[in-house]
């Protein structure tokens, strides 16, 4: 059953073919078999997801179904709030964060039935794209032991590649959640700005971060989306938009939909499996009917500048105590980042704020009135070797950990929902990713058309070797 779909896993359960209590055993029987290596997980709470997945099946054998996730094992980055449960936000620190409510998208997912198993790990403090920690172990690649899992959702990439679970919540400032999914060979999709409420998590950048679904399929993604979706009180950049049916969208099909592929910067220095991989699938979605059209875009560079200083600033704010206080109990890299963002005078933060406006102006003004989706690669290249991109000075590291999210960051930015799904598997073994990105809260076309290239290709029913 872990490897089933949560759309397929939710129906036997509604059908009483399956239980809850036997998912998740099963669920909890290969986290302790598999994560003591793929270190997927910070807290582990089995007992707490037996008792939740006990009263699931005596509601489900009451004929009471709680939404269209009844029975399905899930996990949270350890970064959402969870009463009970210690938030460490990949700290040394168990408590780290603390909040006065539970995650208001883990609450709405356990509303919809949702089994919660624990926390999952991740980057320090959000602050890195690798997946490698200093005090709860490096995650590591399903496809490839000693290999880049992405972050700084790691183990939420982890976890959902390795079936350890069949769908788990990640945060994305700069690509957090689609560098995961991309170098785990699942799909990710950081929302439109506002599209999921962030209350009850700990902030990195509240100019950019956003919360999102990660499973195996887009149709998973979508029925976690619309169970996590929608305005919140307490979140007052959460929007007032209504919430669509996005797994009843999948089905029309992309015929007429016009494609954009960027003739500029966004293959700019990826590898040959990367821009073929991604190439290939736009000529998927040519002969599924869409209209392909290759334009040139926006140069994304001053949006990465505006959204790095954005982020280095709001991040040193938020966590200035531990950084001026305690640096020694951070890690080298999260330490040198959060510095970074002493020295950004309030003029320079100001003017970025500035600039994002009027940039996300002329983007939409220039792309989306050509068309209706842009596919990229997600990242430049499959997934490298953890040790390679860790090693040496510092600033080095940083510098790399720019180049690898340069394809992401660019979104967050503009705030434009974007979906990362496979289109291919390297030579050497990790997975090549596509990018998918849309308007302003049409999600739904952002499916649509990963769902139409995903139903077209073999691409996500390899499973790793694990």
């Amino acid at each position: 059953m872990t490897d089933w779909t949560i759309g397929a896993l939710a129906a036997a359960v509604a059908a009483r073919r399956v239980s809850p209590v036997e998912v998740t055993q099963e669920c909890l029987a290969r986290i302790g078999r598999l994560d003591p290596t793929l270190r997927g997980f910070i807290t582990l709470d089995a007992d707490g997801a037996l008792r939740e997945a006990k009263s699931l099946e005596e509601e489900a054998m009451a004929g009471r179904l709680r939404g269209p996730l009844h029975g399905v094992p899930m996990a949270w980055k350890d970064l959402c709030y969870v009463p009970g449960l210690p938030t460490s936000c990949g700290t040394r620190t168990p408590e780290y964060f603390v909040d006065e409510r539970e995650c208001e998208a883990v609450r709405r997912l356990r509303r919809a039935g949702a089994v919660g198993l624990g926390k999952l790990n991740m980057t320090e403090l959000a602050l890195g794209p690798f997946g490698d920690n200093p005090h709860h172990g490096d995650a590591q690649n399903p496809w490839k032991a000693g290999h880049v899992a992405g972050g700084s959702s790691s183990g939420a990439g982890v976890a959902v590649a390795a079936g350890l679970v069949l769908g788990a919540v990640g945060s994305d400032t700069g690509g957090s959640i689609r560098l995961p999914a991309a170098c785990c060979g699942i799909v990710g999709l950081k929302p439109t700005y506002g599209r999921v409420s962030r209350a009850g998590t700990m902030p990195l950048s509240w100019s950019l971060d956003h919360l999102g679904p990660m499973t195996r399929t887009v149709a998973d993604t979508a029925l976690m989306l619309g169970a996590m979706a929608g305005q919140d009180a307490t979140d007052a950049t959460s929007s007032r938009r209504p919430v669509p049916d996005y797994a009843a969208a999948l089905g029309r099909g992309i015929a007429g939909l016009r494609v954009g592929v960027p003739e500029n910067h966004y293959f700019d220095g990826v590898t040959a499996e990367t821009g073929r991989g991604v190439r290939e699938a736009a000529d998927v979605l040519r002969r599924l009917g869409a209209t392909v059209l290759e334009l040139c875009v926006p140069d994304p560079q001053p949006m990465i500048d505006v959204a790095s200083t954005m982020t280095w600033c709001e991040s040193s704010a938020l966590h200035a105590r531990v950084a001026r206080e305690r640096p020694h109990e951070l890690g080298r890299v999260a330490r040198t980042r959060l510095e970074f963002g002493f020295h950004v005078s309030a003029f320079d933060y100001l003017q970025a704020s500035r600039m994002r406006a009027r940039l996300t102006r002329e983007f939409l003004r220039e792309v989306f009135a050509q068309v209706d989706v842009l596919v990229t690669p997600t990242i430049p290249e499959p997934a490298p070797a953890l040790a390679d991109v860790t090693a040496g000075p510092v600033d080095e590291v940083v510098r790399r950990m720019g180049r690898f999210s340069r394809l992401t960051r660019p979104w967050n930015g503009l705030g434009l929902p974007a979906l990362s799904l496979p289109c291919g598997f390297s030579a050497a073994g990790p997975p090549v990713a596509l990018q998918v990105a849309g308007r302003p809260f049409d999600e739904a076309t952002v499916l649509r058309v990963g769902h139409a290239y995903e139903q077209a290709t073999e691409w996500s029913k390899r499973r790793p070797e694990v």
